[in-house]
């Protein structure tokens, strides 16, 4: 006589209502971000007529919230893993809301660029806040979907800004914009009030006497500390003249300059064991935002010029781009925990490759360049939704929301380069051609890092006792999160 093993509830079942709760919350603050952040984007045109402003300087007003984005990844990161993932939420949604509203009320250049720098670092940590706390808050096999489901929400807060503008802007003008971004603050933060902290952070960090201080290694002693102040003045002027028109003919060098100050934290930051995992993990992201962000950067332009459609065609082509990437982030989770996370990365990415020269091929058939940016966006930018599973499974409980925060945001700089590399090559060629070129070859260069995790392989060089994926390894007593095989053996 055999007993047949009882069936498994379906695996939304399997997420608890707390569990639940918190992903919501999370979701919420992270489709805020994503609306935030395309704010500046749509009203561009109107706030240079409005302010008299060059091309230069209205590019600049986007670029602002990568100034600013190192050190508020750093810092609410740090901030995250001291005193809690929720606290860190709530502070980086005030941050990045109050930022976005102070710009309804800017009155000139400066005062505009200057809320720009409080959105970016309020968004930088909003993205390790958010990702640590669903992450460790999700069962164990899980954690892809978690990653996954979540980034999706800036996809759906860039759709919701475009289709607010097309309402708002036209009756009421360009400010209203950003008052309304202020809105849905009271609801993150109804949401995030009565939440449970993290599970994994609660575990392992919550209940110890002595809490952790990631920047512990860059004021050792007063020497290293006044050292790293200069430095950190030194990168945030060196972005400031970078993406300014204060920088011209000096960007090379002050590049370089920024470069090796965020370097140099890197390596502190890492220490001994961590450094070369910190590095090559910036690295790895730099190369993930310079091959995705030519085409969210530039393919309005090339819409616009190239093809020559109209404003209504671009947002139609905008629309399959978004939702596109949206599928994407939600296919990344299931795959992911599927296959595992560094597989998922890799393979996603090869598929992608099938669909970037198409994508420039495509000319006077709207509904085809539609569906091809579709199945573009869900298989290479849509992919991206792993990249806090993939980060943070590097890193353990203690130093993960820090570590995160500071090399995702460090490597991001990969976004403010990429338009600047498209625009070069595109002086060359085509601005298809130089999209298409980008993209496939950064995405081979990601490919490559991901797929034969170069990062977790130079990690471990140096700490050759570290576990191969601490989201999975941190909490082993846990046992109503026992993972399966797949991930156990996988990624």
């Amino acid at each position: 006589m055999h007993h047949t093993a009882p069936s498994q509830p379906p695996w939304y079942r399997q997420v608890g209502r707390s569990q639940w709760k918190a992903f919501f919350a999370a979701w919420i603050g992270y489709l805020l971000d994503g609306f935030d952040f395309v704010l500046i984007t749509l009203v561009l045109t109107e706030i240079s007529d409005d302010f008299g402003l060059d091309t230069v300087q209205a590019a600049s007003l986007v670029s602002a919230a990568f100034i600013t984005r190192w050190l508020g990844g750093a810092l609410l990161g740090a901030l995250g893993d001291r005193f809690g993932r929720k606290l860190s939420m709530v502070v980086s949604i005030l941050l990045y809301s109050l930022g976005t509203f102070a710009c309804g009320f800017a009155w000139d250049y400066t005062s505009l660029f200057v809320a720009r720098l409080a959105i970016g670092m309020g968004m930088a940590g909003e993205y390790s806040a958010s990702a640590t706390y669903v992450m460790e808050s999700w069962p164990v096999r899980m954690r892809n979907r978690a990653s996954g489901f979540l980034i999706s929400g800036y996809s759906v807060g860039t759709v919701l800004a475009a289709e607010v503008y097309k309402w708002v802007v036209p009756t009421l003008g360009w400010r209203w914009m950003f008052y309304v971004g202020l809105i849905p603050i009271v609801i993150a933060l109804w949401m995030r009030r009565a939440l449970p902290e993290a599970a994994d952070w609660e575990a392992e960090v919550g209940e110890q006497e002595e809490r952790p201080n990631p920047f512990r290694p860059l004021f050792a002693t007063r020497a290293r500390g006044t050292a790293n102040v200069v430095l950190a003045v030194a990168a945030t002027v060196s972005l400031f003249a970078v993406f300014t028109p204060l920088g011209e003919g000096l960007v090379p060098v002050l590049s370089v300059i920024a470069g090796l100050a965020l370097v140099a934290f890197a390596v502190q930051l890492g220490g001994r064991r961590g450094w070369l995992l910190y590095v090559s993990m910036i690295v790895t992201i730099f190369f993930a935002f310079l091959y995705s962000w030519p085409i969210q950067a530039l393919l309005p332009t090339y819409l616009k010029s190239d093809l020559g459609y109209s404003p209504g065609q671009v947002t139609e082509a905008l629309y399959y781009a978004g939702f596109g990437t949206m599928a994407g982030c939600w296919l990344a989770g299931f795959v992911g925990d599927w296959i595992g996370t560094k597989k998922a990365y890799a393979f996603t990415l090869v598929a992608s490759l099938v669909f970037v020269f198409p994508v420039f091929a495509v000319e006077d058939n709207l509904l085809l360049l539609g569906v091809l940016l579709f199945f573009l966006q869900a298989t290479s930018f849509g992919i991206s939704g792993l990249l806090p599973r993939y980060i943070g499974g590097h890193f353990p409980t203690r130093s993960r929301a820090a570590a995160l925060g500071f090399t995702y945001n460090v490597g991001a700089l990969g976004g403010a380069v990429a338009p600047v590399l498209g625009a070069n090559l595109a002086s060359g060629m085509d601005l298809g051609q130089s999209l298409a070129l980008l993209t496939f070859a950064g995405t081979m260069i990601v490919v490559l890092l991901v797929g034969f995790d170069v990062p977790g392989r130079l990690g471990r060089l140096l700490d050759p006792d570290g576990p191969a994926d601490h989201l999975v390894d941190d909490n082993p007593a846990r046992s109503e999160q026992a993972r399966p095989p797949s991930v156990r053996t996988g990624a």
